[in-house]
């Protein structure tokens, strides 16, 4: 595997969220590139990894099956990402982002765990 520097890991997700704010790409489309470039593992070992079985893995990247919440969140968090609400109209998402306050010293963003 070409590991990469910490940069160009932030970089490619970078990227891929960018497509996927963009509509251009699908979560599941997103999980089994970052699974693949950023740990270059195979679906196997992922699924042990983040405890689900591998099938559950195979239903998420093909963007098929009927995951909760919590499943979804688990697939994704070895990339720090979880699934949230965001804006169907284009406007409003570019609007939001330009709009975030400044994140300094702690954090000013209002989150929650489920």
């Amino acid at each position: 595997m070409n590991e990469l520097s910490p940069l160009e890991r932030e970089a490619f997700l970078r990227n891929c969220l960018q497509e996927l704010l963009q509509g251009e790409t699908s979560e599941g489309k997103i999980l089994t590139r970052l699974r693949k470039k950023i740990l270059g593992m195979n679906q196997h070992d992922y699924a042990a990894l983040v405890g689900l079985s591998r099938r559950t893995l195979s239903d998420i990247e093909n963007d098929t099956g009927d995951q909760s919440l919590s499943v979804i969140n688990a697939a994704f968090k070895p990339f720090g990402l979880r699934l949230g609400l965001l804006p169907t109209h284009q406007h409003l998402l570019i609007d939001c982002v330009n709009n975030l306050p400044e994140l300094t010293g702690s954090r000013k963003i209002n989150s929650f765990r489920r």
